[in-house]
């Protein structure tokens, strides 16, 4: 961690995943820890749904020297969408349901231990991916655009992050995205996506857009992602049938699921989705939902900074 770097903003999601009775005392912990190696780090709760955007862009107006990211997947997507662009460097303490960056950049699943690992942290610029809604055919921009920082997808994963129960989610973590996964699997229509590649199309039942090798739980997808490489990995399933689904699952258990028929990956830096057939089909970043297809997820270069372990260099 370079020298000059004193002045911290922790943001924390008091509300979010487990171990939530002892959220606040172990953020405490971690500025104490902090404190002890030079970085003095003010705490700031998020409140709500969006909160953690508008107190990131707070610390980038502010010129805070750090702002680290205590939550789940869906708080860090919020901040990154608040620091994006800007030389602002974030650091990870890993909380919530799950966290994708905590398992890539190998930092242990306890607060006060993370904390303990920031000082000594490098500083590294890597790219964002974009996931921003389309215009149809044309495949130009229609709106304003959300940075993911880990994985974006389309297809069933859409379906079951758009449709989960928040209460559940709430009270049970991952076990709420398994509970839906099921209901998904016995109403899904499998509609198809068609998917631009530059001059090529292909059609497929979903699309996962990889900027890491971990995916949700303790699944790995986009093995050949890469997250300090300004690219994607793609991996799409073109099967439609409930039954070539639910033999993915042993495959992906067992690490061989590009092995099974359907399957396809390449790397690039964008890609139009649409639905194929006129069926909503919805999409999802980092864990968030983000609404239907057509979108398009395009790599954003030199967008971030995060402090990564010296293990990481």
């Amino acid at each position: 961690m370079p020298d000059h770097i004193s002045d911290a903003l922790l943001i924390y999601n008091p509300t979010s995943g487990r171990k939530r009775h002892r959220r606040f005392s172990e953020v405490e912990r971690a500025a104490q820890i902090l404190r002890e190696e030079g970085i003095r780090a003010e705490l700031a709760a998020t409140t709500g749904p969006g909160t953690a955007t508008a107190i990131a862009r707070q610390a980038v107006e502010a010129h805070r020297g750090l702002v680290i990211a205590c939550g789940g997947d869906g708080t860090i997507n919020e901040i990154v969408n608040g620091l994006a662009k800007s030389d602002l460097p974030m650091a990870v303490l890993p909380a919530g349901t799950a966290n994708i960056l905590a398992k890539e950049l190998r930092i242990p699943w306890d607060i006060p231990h993370a904390a303990r690992m920031i000082a000594g942290g490098t500083v590294r610029r890597i790219a964002l991916g974009l996931a921003i809604p389309t215009n149809g055919n044309r495949s130009t921009a229609s709106a304003e655009g959300r940075y993911f920082l880990s994985v974006a997808g389309a297809g069933p994963d859409g379906a079951i992050v758009n449709g989960v129960n928040s209460d559940l989610k709430r009270n049970t973590g991952e076990l709420a995205y398994w509970v839906e996964g099921f209901r998904q699997l016995l109403h899904y229509s499998f509609p198809e996506i068609l998917i631009r590649r530059g001059n090529e199309e292909r059609k497929a039942t979903i699309i996962v857009v990889g900027r890491t090798v971990h995916y949700g739980g303790p699944f790995k997808i986009t093995t050949g992602a890469n997250l300090f490489q300004d690219q994607f990995e793609f991996l799409i399933n073109s099967r439609r049938s409930r039954l070539g689904y639910l033999a993915c699952l042993p495959a992906l258990w067992f690490g061989i699921l590009r092995k099974m028929k359907g399957i396809e990956t390449w790397k690039a830096t964008e890609t139009v989705c649409e639905p194929a057939n006129g069926e909503p089909v919805y999409a999802q970043v980092d864990g968030e939902p983000v609404g239907p297809l057509p979108m398009m997820f395009r790599i954003v270069t030199d967008a971030l900074s995060i402090v990564t372990p010296r293990s990481e260099v």
